[in-house]
């Protein structure tokens, strides 16, 4: 009996290990076949080639790639500056459009009546990448799985190019959005603003900042690659009671892994963050923007059920040049950005629905998220309270840049509906030194935390 009982223990032992090593794979990789449609059917990147019944999304036919007149004193240009808007969306006409809207951009049009509209430009597919990216992908859409972690699920065997070009579920679009192409490495000049529910600017910091993505290091993936995705480094240079201060972040793809290092002048030492992740306030957002909305999301997937509930037409911001050459002055009104600098156009996103997981705490309860098809780059994303309230509604401001080449969300910003207040971050707007890319990177020394001090010292 007792050897009969041991038998039964060790096959159902054998079930449950079996059942968890089956859990602990979110995905398989796709077949040959559908990878295939990467040089057909699909970019390079995942998105569909052929544009829209109705003319209004065009074909993608290899992105913008004119540098042209891309500069001037340090800043790109606008390519579309001569274009006007096809037609405008407002309070009064948004029930025409509303399938094509989120209910974040509805909440904005009923709030604001009388100023806020979102103006319809021509759409223009623009994004691009180096033939690397492409590359890469292509072998990722048959290598690259997700497995279970400690903080959610976790992409292996990708490198170097989006890790599912052709997702199954809402997990691989969030990670699609977190490894997007942003060039190797780049340097810039960028600032944050808080406007008051009151309309005032506020000026939270003005930064130097450097930025290294060593997934995109090799065009072969190393042997060594520890999973570390993205790096940042930022020294305070305005105002004056802030200036010298600095921070360095890490971003791990296993989220526990990730690590963040301050140094506050006052007293004279760099010190490791104890929880840079999740709700937790990002210093230089005025308490409006917690870690994992760093770039509309850039957190830990583990803490919500990750849905993909499909790809709509919807309109979102694109092509921002206009807006990040704006003066900070013109641009950031009193309630919410100037329509007048601000480009919308119709294109193909793919939705997803975050809900809190269940044995987790967030402020957020649930959110909607409103990925690019041609860059993965997240777009939109609202997010609700506790009470099911409506309470952020985030956007980003990307444009192309021909130099790296492709679109980089130079700007983005966060409208707490709740407090009345908005923030813009990391700015460009204004700026005369935008970007600068690095193709060859930085020296393993320049993201040291023991360097910070240095660095950030007055």
């Amino acid at each position: 009996m007792t050897n009969s009982n041991n038998i039964l223990k060790r096959a159902l032992l054998a079930v449950m290990l079996g059942t968890l090593a089956a859990s602990s794979v979110a995905n398989a990789q796709v077949s040959a076949q559908e990878a295939g449609q990467l040089k057909t059917t699909l970019t390079p990147l995942g998105g569909e080639r052929a544009g829209n019944k109705e003319g209004t999304i065009p074909a993608w036919t290899g992105g913008y790639t004119n540098p042209s007149g891309a500069f001037k004193q340090g800043r790109r240009m606008d390519p579309f500056a001569n274009e006007k808007p096809l037609f405008s969306i407002t309070a009064k006409n948004m029930n025409q459009y509303a399938d094509k809207l989120t209910d974040g951009i509805k909440a904005m049009l009923k709030r604001f009546p009388e100023s806020y509209r979102i103006d319809v430009y021509p759409t223009h597919r623009t994004e691009v990448a180096p033939q690397f990216v492409y590359d890469n992908t292509f072998k990722n859409a048959t290598r690259a799985k997700l497995v279970s972690g400690s903080t959610g699920p976790i992409p292996v065997g990708a490198w170097g190019g989006i890790p599912f070009p052709i997702p199954h579920n809402g997990s691989e679009v969030m990670w699609n959005h977190l490894l997007r192409w942003q060039g190797r490495a780049r340097s810039e000049s960028a600032s944050a603003y808080l406007v008051t529910p009151e309309g005032r600017r506020v000026l939270i910091t003005e930064t130097l900042g450097d930025v290294e993505s060593p997934y995109y290091g090799s065009t072969e993936a190393p042997k060594n690659f520890d999973g570390l995705y993205f790096m940042l480094k930022g020294v305070t240079v305005d105002p004056p009671i802030r200036v010298g201060e600095g921070i360095i972040g890490f971003n791990n793809l296993d989220e526990s892994k990730s690590d963040a290092w301050v140094y506050l002048t006052g007293q004279r030492r760099t010190r490791k963050l104890p929880n840079p992740c999740c709700d937790t306030p990002i210093p230089n957002a005025g308490g409006l923007e917690g870690f994992d909305e760093a770039f509309i999301w850039g957190g830990r997937l583990g803490l919500f059920n990750w849905k993909l509930l499909g790809k709509k037409e919807m309109y979102v911001p694109y092509n921002c040049a206009k807006a990040n050459l704006g003066k900070i002055s013109d641009v950031l009104g009193p309630h919410h950005m100037n329509p007048d600098y601000l480009r919308w156009e119709l294109h193909r996103v793919w939705v997803v629905e975050a809900t809190l997981a269940p044995g987790h705490r967030h402020q957020t309860h649930r959110g909607m998220y409103y990925v690019d098809e041609d860059s993965w780059y997240a777009l939109l994303g609202d997010r609700w309270d506790s009470k099911g309230d409506l309470w952020k509604v985030a956007g980003a401001l990307p444009m192309i840049m021909p130099d790296m080449p492709g679109n980089l969300d130079q700007s983005y910003y966060f409208y707490d509906l709740a407090a009345g207040s908005y923030v813009v971050t990391p700015n460009v707007i204004g700026s005369l030194d935008q970007t600068r890319f690095m193709p060859a990177g930085f020296s393993k020394e320049h993201f040291a935390p023991e360097a910070l001090a240095g660095a950030a010292a007055r």
